[in-house]
C-alpha cells in the first residue's frame, strides 16, 4: 500500500443544498476529477433544454478551471433528461462543446428533477494526466 496520501480537493459551489445534502460541487482526488450531477441555474427556469445544457456547461467549465482542468480532459458525461424528446436538444449542446473531445457519455430518461423546471442535468468526470 503506498503510504503517500493523495490530497483531496473539495469545490464547492456554494449552494445551499450542498450543506443540506452533504455533498461538494465537485471532488478532486490526485488526477481524477468527480463533478457532481449539474443543472442550470435558476435563471435558466424559462429556458429550453439547449440553453438550459449551454449554461450546464458553462458551470462545468468554472469547476474545471477551478480544479486546473479543461474540457480536453473530460472522459465521461452521463446526461439526465426528463423529457427524451429534448435529446436532440441536448445532443447539439453537448456536441457543440466535446466534438473532438468524444468522452464516454450515456443520455437516460429520469421522471423527475428536484425543481420542476429542470430539464436536464450532467454529471462529468475527468482525469488530468500530468506531463
Amino acid at each position: 500500500m503506498n503510504s503517500k496520501a493523495t490530497a483531496r480537493q473539495k469545490i464547492s459551489s456554494g449552494g445551499a443544498y450542498e450543506s443540506v445534502f452533504g455533498y461538494s460541487r465537485a471532488v478532486r482526488v490526485g488526477p481524477h476529477l468527480h463533478i457532481s450531477g449539474t443543472c442550470a441555474p435558476p435563471a435558466h427556469e424559462k429556458s429550453d433544454a439547449y440553453a438550459q445544457t449551454r449554461a450546464i456547461i458553462e458551470v462545468i467549465q468554472k469547476v474545471l478551471v477551478e480544479a486546473d482542468m479543461r474540457f480536453e480532459d473530460v472522459v465521461r458525461t452521463v446526461v439526465y433528461v426528463r423529457d427524451i424528446n429534448d435529446a436532440e436538444a441536448v445532443a447539439k449542446a453537448h456536441l457543440e462543446t466535446f466534438d473532438l473531445i468524444r468522452p464516454a457519455s450515456t443520455l437516460i430518461q429520469v421522471d423527475s428533477m428536484l425543481r420542476q423546471w429542470q430539464r436536464v442535468e450532467i454529471e462529468t468526470f475527468a482525469i488530468r494526466e500530468e506531463a
